[in-house]
């Protein structure tokens, strides 16, 4: 064989290794791709069978009761517990605990028979006090009937003339006509009712323990009356303030109403809620009572507001006009979490922005995939977000801004990317909880522009929790206007406590300073929650025997 043949031959045997070779890297390149699929397809079977297995076996409040002897051996496996540390905080003073407290020492003096000298029998004279300890004494409260006794003064010189001259003195207004409803008294109610989360059937037994047996349907009725006449107007002013803003959280909650024409009374209602976002501006929030979850009605409301709409992912916000819509992560990673089989629940941690815990910073599965289910990957991606978010959160806007462009960008980047290598089964909770991310992609990134957006629609949440605990107590509302009186007291409520006025001070005042201005625009400024008339005189304890309606501070108009 000559040289030309020879090279000619070795020419074509490479040529054909070559070849093969490629074939090979092709094949696999197909068998890893069926791997993946795969893995895919068992991760999205065994959360099909997992709720095939809840539905048929299982209780309907999806709480697990036992499991199988397997069952708890593969969650032994495969727990795995991250080291981390937790800060206490420090333990504080009693001084800091009661430094709202009144003050008031009692001296214990020395028995008479004791205050001579045991040596010369000189009577002692006292030369100081020393502290021994302290208590918290409590008054309860205490319920009195006022009668205002009006004072006529007559002329001794025009009476004996009989022409006699009179004057009569001023009797402060009732709070409502025929009624013994005071401002004290109702804004007591309202306290129970917004703050404390009682049912009116709760206040009848307590009023009646204080001696007074005023019965629910009255307590229910000064509530009703005190919002028309008085705190109305003060929740329209919050609202024309909410509506300035440059950004908003929107959530809404259900509702029951008992006597609602058009309506069964087992129907559901709906308590909307609008919170203020951490832009430094003093703290507002309000409640509106509906009778259904259409969009028309946060689109009414929020007429006129042109900013930042922070909210979960329905739909009837985006009849919302002129807003930019911040789709709330928070519930994004919670379709993901809703994905996982029951056993790997009780092993993921779902982080929050204002935890004080010190945990290790999250890390996102990069190799060895297999070991995790998609939604465990998509959990991880999440926590990522919100524990950078918790490393952010003392910053200014602008250096919040900053960092998560730096840092956050990337994570998302890469959420998306490997979404899109995703096939989840058609039905299952991982296609909702993919689909939902997908579909909300550009505003589950919209708060990346801002920096006092914030991650997640949490605040709107614990607004809604406060309703609900009283919504848990009461159950229904009997009427529409018991339910648009509760929004009312509710907003009033809420707002106090986040502008870090005392509560039941701040309806006191409001009851007390309303019937006279209730229609000046001026006066009812003086009684917003950020006023420093307000300020001056609801925070911390005020003493409401020594405010009365015959008794109190001119409101500076």
């Amino acid at each position: 064989m000559s040289l030309s043949d020879e090279n000619a031959f070795l020419k074509m045997v490479i040529e054909t290794q070559a070849s093969r070779i490629k074939e090979q890297e092709n094949t696999i390149k197909e068998l890893r791709e069926m791997v993946d699929e795969l893995r895919s397809l068992k991760a999205n079977l065994e959360e099909t069978l997992e709720e095939f297995r809840r539905q048929f076996f299982g209780v309907k409040s999806e709480k697990t009761t036992s499991k199988s002897k397997d069952e708890s051996q593969a969650v032994k496996k495969t727990v795995t517990v991250k080291e981390h540390t937790r800060k206490r905080k420090p333990k504080a003073t009693r001084d800091e605990l009661y430094a709202d407290l009144p003050v008031r020492e009692i001296i214990c003096p020395v028995e008479e028979s004791e205050r001579f000298c045991d040596w010369c029998n000189a009577e002692m004279i006292p030369v100081t006090s020393k502290f021994v300890r302290e208590e918290i004494r409590i008054t309860p409260a205490k319920v009195e009937r006022i009668h205002y006794m009006q004072e006529v003064l007559m002329c001794p010189e025009c009476h004996k003339d009989h022409d006699g001259s009179f004057k009569s003195g001023i009797v402060p207004k009732s709070l409502f006509p025929h009624s013994p409803a005071s401002a004290s008294s109702v804004a007591y109610v309202i306290f129970d009712k917004g703050f404390m989360g009682l049912p009116y059937y709760r206040m009848e037994s307590a009023f009646k323990q204080l001696g007074a047996k005023i019965n629910r349907e009255t307590l229910a009725n000064w509530c009703i009356l005190a919002t028309k006449k008085y705190l109305l107007p003060i929740f329209v002013r919050l609202h024309e303030e909410l509506l300035k803003r440059d950004i908003i959280h929107a959530d809404e909650t259900t509702c029951q109403v008992l006597r609602e024409d058009g309506k069964e009374a087992q129907s559901t209602s709906y308590m909307w809620i609008y919170s203020s976002g951490t832009d430094g501006l003093p703290g507002i929030v309000l409640y509106e009572y509906q009778p259904g979850r259409s969009g028309v009605y946060p689109q009414k409301f929020l007429d006129g507001f042109h900013g930042k709409l922070q909210c979960d992912g329905y739909q009837g916000y985006n009849k919302v006009e002129d807003v930019q819509l911040i789709c709330c992560s928070a519930h994004a990673r919670r379709k993901f979490y809703e994905a996982l089989p029951a056993g790997k629940k009780k092993t993921i941690k779902l982080l929050d922005v204002n935890s004080s815990e010190a945990i290790k910073e999250p890390e996102i599965p990069q190799t060895d995939l297999e070991k995790y289910i998609p939604a465990e990957i998509g959990i991880a991606y999440f926590n990522k977000l919100f524990y950078l978010e918790r490393e952010f959160k003392e910053l200014s806007p602008e250096e919040r801004q900053k960092k998560r462009i730096e840092q956050e960008v990337s994570v998302w980047e890469n959420f998306f990317g490997w979404l899109g290598t995703l096939n989840p089964t058609k039905g299952s909770k991982l296609e909702k909880a993919v689909n939902y991310a997908q579909n909300h992609k550009d505003t589950l990134q919209g708060y990346l522009q801002d920096g006092r957006c914030e991650l997640s629609n949490n605040r709107a949440e614990r607004n809604a929790k406060s309703y609900a605990i009283g919504r848990k107590n009461s159950l229904f509302h009997t009427s529409v206007n018991g339910a648009v009186a509760s929004s009312v007291i509710y907003s009033l409520v809420e707002t106090a406590k986040a502008n870090n006025l005392n509560v039941f001070q701040y309806i006191y005042t409001l009851l007390l300073y309303m019937p006279g201005c209730k229609n000046r625009s001026e006066g009812i400024e003086q009684l917003m929650p950020w006023s420093e008339f307000i300020k001056e005189h609801c925070s911390g304890l005020i003493d409401v025997e020594t405010v009365t309606v015959e008794n109190h501070p001119e409101l500076p108009i």
